[in-house]
C-alpha cells in the first residue's frame, strides 16, 4: 500500500490512542495529527485532510466504542487496514504543586473513570469526579490558570508530555484492561492475507423476523468461519431496527470467507465490507476438516467435472 503522509489520532497529545500509534512501526514515518474527537478523525479521512486515522473500537472492560461502530457502518465507506491492542495503565497526575492528600476534584474521560472507580473510592473518597472529553484533555487542562480541577486520570504519556507531577501510578481496577484501536482509510488496496487475519462487517437484516439472526450466523457456521465479536446497533431509522457489527477470523481472499460473504449478500439487505487486515495478536484460526482453501478448490473442481459430464 502507498505509505501515508498524514495519520490522525484521537487527541490531544498524550492520549492512549497516541500511545498506541507510537507502538506501530509501520506508521511512524507519517505525520501524526491530533484530532479532537473520533468523529473529527473520521471526518478528516473522508474529506481527504489526512490519509488514515487510528481510532478506538473496543475496550476489554467498558466494551465497544459506539461512535466508531456507528460511523463505520454509516456515511462514506471507510475500511480497516490494521489494528493494535494496547494494555491500559492509568496514572493520576496533579496540577503543579498539589499533593495526593490535597486532591478534592479529579477529571477524566468517562470510560477511564469507570476503570479506576474502586481506586478513587478507596484513596480519594471525598473527591468530586468530573467527566472530560478525553483523558489527555483533562491532563492538559491542569496547566490552565486557574486549573478547573486538582488532578486527572490519564496515560503516563500525558504526564510526560505536559510536565505534570505523578501522584499515583497504575491505578486501574482491572490489571488486564486492554483497548483495541483500528487504522481506517478510504477504500483502496486491501492488505495481503497473512494467515492470521480478521475481517470486519456491518450486516443489515432484510426484515425483523424469527430466525433472521440465525440465517446470518448459519452462513458463517457452515463454512467454518469463527466470529470474534458480534453486537447489535440501532440503524438510526426507527425504534427496534438494528444492524449487526461483526469481526470474523480470516481474510476476504480465503475461500471460506469469500463464500460466506456471498451467502450473506443473498440473505441480508446490505453487507458493508469494512476490511480484511492482520490480527494484532498473530493468532491463526483453527480450521476443521473441509473448510480450507484446498477443500473448496477440490469441491469446485468436482462440480465442474459433473457439469462437464466428466468423471
Amino acid at each position: 500500500m502507498t505509505p501515508p503522509n498524514r495519520i490522525a489520532f484521537l487527541g490531544p497529545e498524550g492520549t492512549f490512542c497516541e500511545a498506541a500509534l507510537l507502538t506501530m512501526p509501520a506508521w511512524q514515518a507519517a505525520e501524526h495529527v491530533a484530532a479532537p474527537s473520533v468523529q473529527a478523525a473520521i471526518d478528516a479521512v473522508r474529506a481527504g485532510e489526512v490519509d488514515q486515522a487510528l481510532i478506538p473500537i473496543e475496550n476489554s472492560v467498558e466494551g465497544s466504542v459506539s461512535i466508531t461502530l456507528d460511523e463505520l457502518a454509516n456515511g462514506k465507506r471507510l475500511v480497516i487496514i490494521d489494528e493494535v491492542a494496547l494494555p491500559v495503565r492509568f496514572t493520576l497526575m496533579g496540577r503543579p504543586g498539589v499533593t495526593l492528600d490535597e486532591v478534592s476534584s479529579v477529571a477524566s474521560h468517562p470510560h477511564a473513570l469507570a476503570q479506576v472507580r474502586s481506586w478513587v473510592d478507596a484513596h480519594l473518597p471525598d473527591a468530586v469526579v468530573i467527566p472530560s472529553l478525553s483523558t489527555a484533555g483533562a491532563a492538559a487542562a491542569l496547566l490552565q490558570s486557574p486549573p478547573p480541577f486538582d488532578a486527572a486520570v490519564a496515560p503516563r504519556l500525558a504526564a510526560d508530555r505536559y510536565g505534570l507531577p505523578v501522584l499515583a501510578d497504575n491505578i486501574g481496577d482491572t490489571e488486564e484492561a486492554t483497548t483495541r484501536f483500528v487504522m481506517v482509510r478510504l477504500p483502496g488496496e486491501i492488505p495481503s492475507p497473512t494467515g492470521a487475519d480478521k475481517t470486519t462487517l456491518s450486516l443489515y437484516m432484510k426484515q425483523d423476523e424469527p430466525g433472521a439472526l440465525l440465517a446470518i450466523l448459519t452462513e458463517f457456521a457452515v463454512r467454518g468461519v469463527n466470529l470474534t465479536r458480534i453486537e447489535s446497533r440501532p440503524t438510526r431509522k426507527v425504534l427496534g431496527d438494528y444492524f449487526f457489527s461483526v469481526d470474523i477470523e480470516g481474510h476476504v481472499a480465503d475461500a471460506r470467507v469469500a463464500e460466506a460473504l456471498m451467502g450473506l449478500h443473498r440473505v441480508c439487505l446490505d453487507v458493508r465490507f469494512l476490511g480484511s487486515y492482520p490480527r494484532h495478536d498473530g493468532k491463526q484460526p483453527v480450521l476443521r476438516e473441509g473448510v480450507t482453501d484446498s477443500d473448496f478448490a477440490e469441491a469446485r473442481g468436482w462440480l465442474d467435472r459433473l457439469k462437464g459430464n466428466r468423471t
